[in-house]
């Protein structure tokens, strides 16, 4: 196999660590597609539900709320990004993750946590931890509904998911795999406005989009927020849901996936830099 697999199937099956800040709706979706597969869900949140759902599962949890750790370890109220801080906690939530299920996790999948992953955590576990984006990570940037309003501006015509592997950079890691693609043409008549002010102003960026609808009061900076959010969740059903559990249990837990810095290889194949596509593939047992 070229490159370095990311998991060696061996005498027991994948141990992974699923990361959750709110609902835990992603692992929900990670957990049906293989609920016997052991693991580990964790949380910078005190009860949050995703949370919930582990214990009520009886699945093994730890917790290690953010806000009370940086304010009683360090003085500070804001979570900090980088640095001495931020390793610390990552160096402390990975200690009682590995304690718990005495060694380290063979995946790490971040499933709605919402605390971006200190330098330290991301380079001590490369390739092992993956994360989902709501549109094309190589492209369009953001949280929630920003990426697709930001494949709108760029006359995209479709959209669709990413599930890429976590390093130090902003959701800018190698692609995995991306979902099928969802024709924007569904939402044709809420977007005919918005298409026909960009094309009228040129504009290029969602900041140069909200800035001008603002001036001009159209109201067109709320109707594109809102239309985004409408896809980007049909876009979490068809693509999210269906693209990470594929990830975890078909892809890496049966030992198909390898990488070579950034390039990576599902069944001794070469992928392109969009990863998998769902639209070419499918959700094949093998490629080669």
């Amino acid at each position: 196999m070229k490159g370095n697999p990311v998991y060696i199937p061996c005498d027991r099956p994948l141990r992974y660590a699923c990361g959750v800040s709110g609902s835990g709706t992603n692992y929900d979706k990670i957990y049906e597609g293989d609920p016997e597969k052991p693991h580990i869900v964790f949380s910078n949140i005190l009860n949050c539900s995703g949370i919930n759902k582990a214990k009520a599962r009886n699945v093994p949890v730890v917790v290690l709320d953010s806000k009370i750790y940086f304010k009683k370890m360090w003085g500070i109220e804001k979570v900090p990004r980088y640095g001495v801080e931020r390793n610390s906690y990552d160096m402390a939530l990975m200690t009682l993750i590995e304690q718990s299920i005495n060694g380290e996790p063979d995946l790490i999948c971040l499933a709605g946590y919402d605390l971006w992953i200190g330098d330290w955590m991301a380079k001590k576990y490369f390739p092992r931890i993956l994360n989902v984006h709501p549109g094309d990570s190589r492209k369009y940037i953001g949280l929630g509904w920003r990426p697709t309003a930001k494949a709108i501006i760029a006359g995209e015509k479709s959209v669709k998911s990413t599930v890429f592997f976590v390093d130090e950079s902003d959701d800018g890691g190698p692609v995995l795999i991306q979902s099928r693609s969802i024709s924007l043409s569904r939402w044709d008549e809420k977007l005919y406005d918005i298409k026909k002010f960009i094309e009228k102003e040129d504009i290029k960026t969602l900041s140069e989009f909200n800035n001008k609808a603002q001036i001009k009061g159209n109201n067109l900076d709320l109707m594109l927020e809102a239309v985004s959010k409408e896809i980007q969740e049909v876009l979490k059903i068809e693509g999210d849901w269906m693209i990470y559990p594929f990830a975890v249990h078909n892809l890496i837990g049966k030992g198909r996936v390898s990488i070579d810095g950034r390039k990576v290889y599902i069944d001794g194949i070469e992928m392109p830099e969009e990863g998998w596509q769902v639209d070419i593939y499918g959700y094949a047992d093998s490629i080669a």
